[in-house]
């Protein structure tokens, strides 16, 4: 594999007999081309060495016998050499020399690239038990530079402590992973990824999936928000555990089923094929696995058929006038007998009734005021009859003579009494 990463050119000349080169990238096993150029040359040769100063090739002559190292072209302005299945001890300064007098030089530095090796996740236990706590630990060896590790728990993002080991021109690295164990991490994908230049076309990552056992937990779902005699009503018991709880156990009152022939027990679900009184009470279902075991209940009260007949949806051919004497006759009849339940209505009708009581109570009220103040006068009226008719009893013939003396011996003591004074 020839690498296409190339560090930019370094000039040692601008012309003349000088020779150029540049500094190369190579990923480890692949292949990289090494090429020094001259602008102008007098027949004079070309020499690659290495950074072990051992000759490679001087001009088209293969100098060091190494297979993986090989002529690509030759002149006497250009010599280029391939070497194939680098490994990190090809790493070095190379040098092209031009035998001039005096002798001219350029370095180019061959830069290899460590592959990191696939990672490997350890630390998992499986299962793991709910509430444990437990450290998984991702490592890859052999990257150069070090590589970088990221963790992801499904698709998001997690953080993990990095740990980075050199290991001669290499490094190995670590990255940990702390959890605490719960229900919602069973089943959940912890993956390793490495990031690094050198896989830019082969990404290594490893994954791991968690099995987490726990304790049942119990839920009661009904059919019927408001269960009536005669209807068909389902509890389904929904459990939820790992491993899978045992088939759920269902009782009535701390009790047995007492009508099987109405309730039917299918798996997980308790069905009332027609429902009466005697079905109320407190339904109770339990599950339960090696961990534990869960309940929940259900307190069931059947509620009587309504006998109030729904109001008629279908309008009137003909649209009769209300009559305000009709409107009044049932305002005050029983509702259950007219059938009228709109709340709006009523609320009317309850406003007109309001009104007549007020209305009738200051009547009787003026009433009996006129009443007492009619009796306290005639009581006053009747004592002064009787008092006069007494004054003048003895010289009148009848009662009308003694009022009339009375009144008039009343006035003249009247007028005594002014004259006195």
């Amino acid at each position: 594999m020839v690498s296409q990463a190339k560090r930019p050119l370094r000039v040692l000349c601008i012309s003349g007999q000088y020779p150029l080169v540049q500094n190369m990238t190579v990923t480890e096993g692949g292949t990289v081309n090494m090429t020094c150029r001259v602008e102008y040359n007098d027949n004079t040769s070309l020499q690659w060495s290495n950074p072990a100063q051992q000759t490679l090739f001087f001009g088209d002559k293969k100098a060091l016998r190494d297979n993986r190292i090989e002529l690509v072209h030759a002149s006497w302005s250009e010599l280029t050499i391939s070497i194939s299945d680098v490994t990190l001890t090809d790493e070095g300064m190379y040098t092209c020399s031009l035998f001039t007098m005096p002798v001219r030089t350029a370095k180019a530095y061959l830069t290899v690239l460590g592959v990191p090796e696939k990672p490997e996740i350890d630390g998992l236990t499986k299962p793991a038990m709910e509430g444990d706590h437990i450290t998984l630990t991702c490592m890859t060896q052999g990257s150069k530079p070090a590589a970088d590790l990221r963790w992801f728990r499904n698709e998001k993002e997690v953080k993990g402590a990095k740990e980075v080991n050199a290991s001669g021109k290499t490094f190995t690295v670590r990255s940990s992973l702390q959890l605490h164990v719960d229900r919602n991490d069973d089943g959940v994908a912890y993956t390793c990824k490495v990031d690094h230049v050198a896989l830019t076309q082969m990404p290594q990552q490893a994954t791991e999936v968690l099995e987490v056992h726990y304790a049942p937990r119990v839920q009661i779902i009904n059919s019927l928000t408001v269960p009536q005699e005669g209807q068909y009503l389902k509890l389904e018991c929904v459990s939820k555990g790992n491993p899978s709880p045992d088939p759920v156990m269902w009782t009535k009152d701390g009790g047995e089923l007492p009508d099987l022939d109405r309730m039917i027990v299918e798996g997980r679900e308790l069905t009332f094929t027609s429902l009466n009184k005697t079905d109320n009470g407190t339904y109770r279902c339990e599950a339960s696995n090696h961990l534990g075991t869960s309940s929940a209940e259900y307190v069931l009260y059947v509620y009587d058929v309504p006998t109030t007949l729904p109001p008629s949806t279908t309008p009137p051919l003909h649209p009769i006038p209300p009559d305000p004497t009709a409107q009044l006759g049932t305002h005050a009849s029983d509702p259950t007998v007219t059938g009228n339940t709109d709340p709006n209505a009523m609320g009317q009708h309850g406003t007109d009734h309001a009104l007549i009581g007020g209305v009738v109570a200051v009547v009787v009220f003026v009433t009996l005021c006129l009443i007492i103040v009619l009796g306290r006068y005639l009581a006053r009226h009747k004592g002064t009859y009787l008092t006069n008719e007494a004054k003048g009893a003895d010289d009148a013939p009848d009662a009308d003579t003694a009022i009339i003396n009375a009144e008039g011996n009343h006035a003249h003591a009247e007028e005594k009494k002014e004259y006195f004074i």
